[in-house]
């Protein structure tokens, strides 16, 4: 099968990857002409484990290659996937200027096209999350004002939204807890069934708005376990009762409590999913009327549990402390700062008036790009002075480290003072 594949992201380029590795030929596209020489010369634009060693053959091959031009990956695709991203507005919706801009120049590439390539039209899948209505109100309108009424003749539009978590993103992309695909009449699409043949999960074929949906129900509800796992917590603190205790006993329990992901007392949520998707849904609920109080308190909850954590790394500080942070990034083994938490904590520190350093070794500020390297800088401006390497972190003389990531090959430090914000004891 030939795919192209639009953003190259977390969930484009891993997609493209493991695509590309399963024999198909694959060509991503991207408006960051870095991102596009990093996958041609065979590098990995971001850190996720094993992601390099996936592409390297399938680059060696020919079957994965990168372009910024539409016109190279389209003329031939049977199959053309949309990653972009669609981060948070001011008003908390996702911003679909990405979405539109790429489906218009799809659009605009199949119109200059006499026919359908092969005779049948392009099997258009989306995967950034999008508000359900979507599709119709949005995607179609772009697509019909392009190709004209018969629209369908040049492409078929499905929604199969990713459930990637970073750090295990190509485990998940063949073994995800379940496929979901949304089409117009709720009848599946057979082209992306053979793209998925290999996976082992559970098949749901629906319509649009019920795919669109379903990326927000499992984030918000991903965000509201960490909250809950997190007041728990704090309650426990205050009342001197062990919190692993609490949630040994709570997740034992898996008939009724569900599972033990994301329950565990420990960090805020942060990333480039949660956050933005439950501002996403809580603009849904305001625009269509709801009245959604959990969803509404979650990111409130989030900011308490953040606060908490600065109160307890300064509780034992005097004025000038000298602080070690262990982890930068939202979560271990990944590259990607977007809204994490530990962001948030370095910089309350720093403007209390401690002297910081950050040992990640995940984590260059010189190899970020897009969002990541955006948010990064806004946070924390002095960012390049902060990071050490873990030489320094040993030789340095601390009064607390802050252990944020769990991490393999962690500074040995002994007599340190140690305060972990990714679990409560």
């Amino acid at each position: 099968m030939r795919v192209a594949v639009f953003g190259l992201g977390y969930v484009g380029f891993t997609a493209a990857c493991c695509i590309a590795s399963q024999g198909h030929e694959v060509v991503g596209v991207d408006v960051s002409r870095t991102k596009v020489a990093d996958v041609n010369a065979g590098r990995a634009p971001f850190h996720e484990p094993g992601l390099a060693d996936l592409m390297a053959p399938s680059v060696a091959a020919g079957r994965l290659r990168a372009t910024a031009d539409p016109a190279e990956a389209i003329p031939r695709a049977q199959m053309a996937l949309v990653c972009v991203g669609t981060p948070s507005g001011a008003d908390g919706a996702h911003d679909m200027r990405f979405v539109a801009e790429v489906t218009r120049q799809i659009a605009a590439q199949l119109a200059r096209q006499a026919a359908p390539h092969d005779g049948a039209p392009l099997t258009l899948v989306y995967r950034s999350t999008m508000r359900p209505g979507s599709v119709r109100g949005l995607i179609i309108p772009i697509l019909r004002a392009h190709l004209g009424p018969g629209w369908e003749d040049h492409a078929r539009v499905v929604y199969n939204p990713e459930f990637l978590r970073e750090g295990s993103a190509i485990e998940d992309y063949f073994h995800p807890p379940k496929v979901v695909v949304g089409t117009a009449d709720g009848g599946g699409c057979a082209l992306l069934d053979t793209l998925n043949e290999e996976m082992d999960a559970p098949a749901f074929n629906t319509f649009y708005e019920v795919a669109e949906l379903t990326k927000f129900v499992d984030n918000s509800w991903h965000a509201v376990k960490v909250a809950f796992a997190n007041e728990i917590g704090r309650i426990c603190e205050r009342l001197s009762i062990p919190a692993a205790d609490v949630h040994r006993i709570f997740v034992s329990d898996t008939k009724l409590n569900i599972s033990a992901h994301y329950t565990r007392p420990g960090g805020a949520f942060g990333g480039s999913c949660l956050p933005k998707d439950v501002r996403a849904l809580q603009h849904i609920a305001a625009d269509v009327g709801a009245h959604t109080h959990l969803v509404d308190s979650l990111l409130r909850s989030n900011d308490a549990h953040k606060n908490h954590q600065f109160e307890c790394a300064i509780r034992s500080l005097g004025k000038g402390a000298r602080v070690l942070m262990l982890g930068l990034a939202f979560k271990p083994g990944t590259d990607d700062l977007r809204e994490s938490p530990h962001i948030d904590l370095l910089r309350k520190l720093a403007n209390a008036g401690h002297l910081l350093r950050v040992y990640d070794p995940h984590v260059s500020p010189t190899k970020l790009v897009g969002h990541n390297l955006g948010f990064l800088y806004a946070a924390l401006p002095r960012i390049d002075a902060l990071m050490i390497d873990r030489a320094e972190a040993e030789a340095g003389e601390w009064d607390l480290v802050i252990v944020a990531n769990e991490m393999q090959g962690a500074p040995h430090l002994p007599g340190v003072p140690v305060l972990r914000t990714d679990v409560m004891a």
